[in-house]
């Protein structure tokens, strides 16, 4: 499983500017690329964005992708995601100079948030490694079932183990971002800003995967397809669902790394679209509020 990378993970936003704001003057990261869709006439209705950011290339780097829907202006939150931790002293500094809001929460370590709630740990050094992301953090129901799930069946190696805290350390390479389970009592709830985890493996293996987890009785979201990009690569997707209802992509590495290629101008391409969005306008000027997801 060593030629499986982890890739995303998606994040839905209600306000790009100040979403924009944390991850490029907070975080530090850069805007890969920014596409937009338009699903219907209505104004507004079904047009919806994303946005890539990341310290880097997703060839070697864990990035987010931040899905804008222009009529909805917030989600509500369930207890499924509990943050991503990264190694970053400049991050630290960034969030101090702006007095971003941050809580050191152990030594040396601080909690912040994106706007919409999503929690980030930012660790106070460096790490010698390309990548300062190091994990996402998920909630699990059933720690030795969603072990079972996500190292038996997805292939990923077990890191890390504590049964008194509940918690496991899982990745498919020393030098990639890990997945983090954390066990919770009671019931993992998606509620409407439920995300999702990106994975790439060599195309071949997509159909076995699949087949893997319709034998073992898995859920499958979607099934194996093909997915176009205009004047790009037309990638293989399958999406799952873990126990607990986490979806997880997984897309044919090849032809990712040709759609995954970072655009010099992804940034002001994100501005332009900002600058140029007067959904806000439009819903007041009709006397409508945008929807809470």
């Amino acid at each position: 499983m060593a030629a499986r990378r982890a890739l995303h993970f998606v994040f839905k936003v209600g306000n790009r500017f100040q979403t924009a704001r944390f991850y490029r003057d907070v975080l530090g990261m850069k805007f890969d690329y920014w596409r937009r869709e338009d699903s219907f006439s209505k104004p507004y209705d079904g047009r919806w964005s994303k946005t890539m950011v990341g310290f880097g290339p997703e060839d070697d780097h864990f990035v987010v992708e931040l899905t804008y829907n222009y009529g909805i202006g917030d989600y509500k939150l369930g207890n499924d995601f509990l943050g991503i931790t990264l190694a970053s002293s400049q991050a630290v500094s960034n969030a101090k100079k702006l007095q971003w809001p941050l809580t050191e929460v152990a030594e040396g370590i601080f909690e912040t948030e994106a706007p919409g709630g999503y929690k980030f740990y930012l660790q106070n050094c460096n790490l010698p490694q390309s990548d300062p992301v190091l994990k996402v953090t998920l909630t699990v129901s059933d720690l030795q079932k969603s072990l079972n799930y996500w190292s038996n069946l997805l292939g990923m190696k077990i890191y890390e183990k504590d049964e008194k805290k509940q918690r496991a350390l899982l990745g498919y390479a020393d030098n990639q971002c890990k997945l983090e389970l954390q066990g919770i009592k009671g019931v993992v709830d998606h509620a409407a800003a439920f995300g999702r985890i990106a994975f790439s493996c060599p195309q071949k293996e997509l159909p076995g995967l699949e087949d893997l987890m319709k034998r073992e009785n898995q859920k499958i979201l979607t099934p194996l397809v093909s997915l176009d990009t205009p004047g790009k690569a037309t990638v293989q997707v399958v999406i799952l669902a873990d126990p607990d209802g986490h979806e997880i992509c997984f897309v044919g590495d090849e032809a990712f790394r040709e759609l995954s290629k970072m655009d010099p101008e992804g940034s002001k391409l994100l501005d332009d679209a900002m600058a140029a969005d007067k959904s806000d306008e439009w819903f007041a000027k009709h006397n409508k509020p945008k929807a809470s997801g």
